[in-house]
Parts: structure tokens; sequence; C-alpha cells
């Protein structure tokens, strides 16, 4: 059995779980996410744990065991907490600016560029030069993170670009004559 699915799930008060042959919903204060779930693995209720098994011996069974946890698990976390991801904005008249769902982006093109959000995301900009993205399904806010920053890349030789908050780019050293 996967280790990682030997963990059981812990799901709080005021989150709902309903489970169906085919499908798990789970409700909580900030939305509701439904993902359909893989006949290799069951998905057992014991009070206020869940706990994913897998249905026979196989090596993909025992896979999708560990795989179909952590998305429980964070499905669960989203419901209750949300996700979020920061992004940085580095270089010289690089602006960011939220406008309803839409993200207006200056990076440096001849032309501004705008990013429509997908439903379910929420996006701020605290300082023009910060991005911050909120949802409650991490692929989703993830996926929307990633991009953003592909409209310009941090380069290696100034950094200058769009990052993660937390990444760190390793700058190279310039030629020399």
């Amino acid at each position: 059995m996967s280790r990682v699915a030997k963990n059981p799930i812990t799901v709080p008060a005021n989150v709902e779980v309903t489970l169906s042959a085919s499908e798990i919903s789970v409700k909580g204060p900030l939305g509701t996410l439904v993902r359909k779930m893989s006949p290799d693995v069951s998905i057992d209720r014991e009070g206020d744990l869940l706990q994913c098994k897998a249905v026979n011996e196989t090596n993909l069974a025992n896979a999708m065991s560990g795989t179909m946890r952590s998305l429980v698990a964070n499905m669960v976390q989203g419901v209750s907490v949300g996700y979020e991801r920061k992004l940085t904005l580095v270089g010289v008249g690089y602006r960011a600016q939220a406008a309803g769902d839409t993200l207006n982006l200056t990076l440096g093109f001849s032309h501004p560029v705008a990013h429509k959000m997908p439903a379910g995301i929420q996006v701020t900009t605290p300082t023009q030069t910060e991005v911050l993205i909120k949802g409650v399904d991490k692929q989703v806010v993830g996926q929307v993170a990633a991009d953003i920053r592909a409209y310009r890349r941090p380069e290696p030789y100034k950094g200058k670009g769009v990052r993660y908050a937390d990444e760190v780019v390793k700058l190279k050293e310039t030629k020399k004559k």
C-alpha cells in the first residue's frame, strides 16, 4: 500500500464530504469542489476521518490510492482555508493592475497584456509590483500563476521578469573582454 495513502485525512467541522460510487464532493465555507474517483481506489469514512485504500494489489491501484489521498486532502484544505500564490514583478516600468476578473500587465512589451481569470479565482494587486492569486482549487491557482509568469520569465543576467515571491533567481556573470 502507498505510504501516502496510509495517512488519514482529517475533515474539519465546517466541511461536508459527500461520497458516491464514482465521485467525491467536498463543500466548505469557501465553495464546493467535485472530483471523479478512480475505480482502483475506495474511500472509507470513519467519523471525521477519510481513509483511501487500494481496491486490489496492482501497482496502479497502489499509486492511485496515494494520488487520490493527496487530491482529496487538497480539496478539503481548499474549501476550508483556500490557496494563494504571490507573484512579484521585477524590472523598471513593470506594473500590474487588477480590474475585476482581468489582470492588466505592463511588462516591457509594445502592448499591454490583459490576462482573464478563470471562474473561482480572485486576483488582487496590493502594490503595483505584487500580484496575489487566491482560489479554492490548488491546481487552478498554480496554473494561473504559471501562466502569468510565462509572459515574462525572470532572465538570468539582471533578474528582470515575473517571479514567484519565494523564487530565488540565480544570476549569471556577464561576459568579460
